[in-house]
């Protein structure tokens, strides 16, 4: 199993995903306060992991729901599903990411 802690910044919202991979598929367990983002999770439980790591075709699944329901394009939490899939599909090495905001 995977899991990826995701602090959104400002909003103040913690999300914590998982995910198993079960033969083909991945199951996509997600835990956050935010309205939006159980609204995802809902949405969101099972996922071929080739589909996420691609832009060809539809996209990624993640990304297609995460524009039905999150409201704030700049939410981080789409692309730490990904990195959970990523990493449990052993399509990636589990390394933080970071982005630092600044105002000059």
């Amino acid at each position: 199993m995977a899991t990826v802690e995701i602090d959104s910044g400002i909003c103040g919202f913690v999300t914590t995903v998982r995910t198993h991979a079960t033969g083909r598929t991945m199951s996509v367990e997600i835990e956050s306060d935010c309205e939006h983002i159980q609204k995802l999770a809902a949405a969101l439980t099972e996922v071929d992991p080739f589909r996420e790591i691609s832009f060809r075709n539809e996209g990624p699944l993640t990304l297609r729901l995460a524009a039905e329901h999150c409201a704030h394009a700049a939410c981080p939490v789409p692309v730490g599903i990904i990195k959970a899939i990523e990493v449990e599909a052993v399509l990636a090495l589990p390394k933080d990411v970071t982005i630092r905001v600044s105002r000059d």
